[in-house]
């Protein structure tokens, strides 16, 4: 095991130390979180101990501290693919199962005494590189040329307006119309938790599978409510006494994030995704939340476009990746051709197959 020295950086008026973290400055570290307007819900210390207990990857993260107080935080994993049976190497990474990530700091100096610190962290565990998913909010110039930019994907978002109707005009005319198809054909929401696990998970996995896409175990999404009793829900979407859709969300502050969701594929011509998302935001915004997070997807795939329908704001988000043994950053991207042929066969197999073996799969490509 490697373990991380304590680095200290010369400053104007208090010297910086960089350490590792641990589970009795979880409290600081989350305070610090809060009250960051850079930091997010995946970078709070409860997500790391969420992928530790279900994935059992190796955590690394750091934080930078000056006189006695936290001054920036970098969770970090270690995923060691090798020697699994699988092509996927070994990666620093912040933060699996994340859709933001990096670091998040209150000045340049932590922001880069950070960065460099994880870099020769991945250097001395010659992974094949250190992934950065940087969510570019911190304000903070990002390292040159050694990092590579990876613009793959984009995350949209929406203001929440209290007024049902106000948010309703708020969207193009097209997704109105699908909004109320849902709503013609009877389909009802319901918002649950644990009581609502097994049948968000079936839908869920279904859905991966259609689309081609290894599936998460359902215990990751029951560690997510554990871990999360006040910041996570499930809702539910139903016609009559039948499951039509389900999503899993996150809370943080005054934002809103869907996270897992997943819809039967014979509801479509009802309009149940846009229903869906419709009843999240506007039960949301009547509980006091204020700005809808519709999370990332990659360019040129559906579910991206999905979201572009829906003229909200959208921005690309900067990850950044920092060579170490690998020769070129990953292209992991469902639109490469190589992997067209596993796609296609990934979704003909049967459900029960598929969720035994995705979580197998994904353990390393979180």
């Amino acid at each position: 095991m490697i373990s991380v020295p304590e680095r200290t950086a010369a400053s104007s008026s208090l010297s910086l130390t960089i350490k590792s973290y641990n589970a009795s400055v979880a409290s600081q570290w989350d305070d610090f979180a809060l009250n960051s307007s850079a930091a997010t819900f995946c970078h709070l210390s409860g997500w790391q101990r969420v992928i530790e207990r279900v994935w059992q990857h190796r955590q690394y993260s750091l934080y930078a501290e000056r006189d006695g107080a936290i001054a920036g935080v970098l969770p970090l994993f270690l995923l060691d693919g090798r020697g699994f049976g699988f092509p996927f190497g070994a990666k620093l990474i912040s933060t699996p199962n994340a859709v933001y990530g990096g670091v998040v700091a209150n000045d340049a100096e932590a922001h880069q005494t950070l960065i460099e610190a994880a870099q020769t962290l991945a250097t001395d565990l010659q992974v094949d590189y250190l992934d950065l998913r940087d969510n570019g909010l911190s304000g903070h110039q990002f390292p040159g040329a050694e990092f590579h930019s990876q613009n793959l994907y984009v995350t949209f978002e929406h203001t929440l307006s209290s007024g049902e109707d106000e948010l309703m005009k708020s969207f193009p005319r097209d997704v109105r119309r699908m909004i109320r198809q849902g709503a013609k054909y009877g389909l009802s929401s319901e918002f649950g938790r644990e009581e609502f696990l097994d049948e968000f998970y079936e839908v869920y996995a279904t859905s991966l599978r259609r689309l081609g896409t290894p599936v998460f175990p359902k215990i990751l999404f029951a560690e997510f409510l554990r871990e999360f009793p006040a910041s996570s829900d499930i809702l539910l979407i139903r016609q009559n006494n039948r499951v039509a859709a389900a999503v899993l969300s996150f809370y943080f502050r005054d934002t809103v994030m869907p996270y897992y969701a997943g819809a039967y594929r014979e509801f479509t011509r009802f309009g149940v995704n846009n229903f869906l998302y419709w009843e999240l935001m506007r039960r949301s915004a009547a509980r006091g939340f204020t700005r809808f997070d519709f999370g990332r997807s990659k360019l040129g795939t559906g579910a991206c476009e999905f979201k572009r329908g829906w003229r909200m704001t959208e921005r690309t988000l900067p990850y950044k990746i920092f060579l170490v043994r690998a020769k070129e950053p990953p292209n992991l991207n469902p639109t490469n051709p190589k992997f067209k042929l596993m796609i296609e066969t990934w979704k003909h197999l049967p459900l029960g197959v598929t969720k035994f073996l995705g979580p197998k799969i994904v353990r390393n490509l979180l």
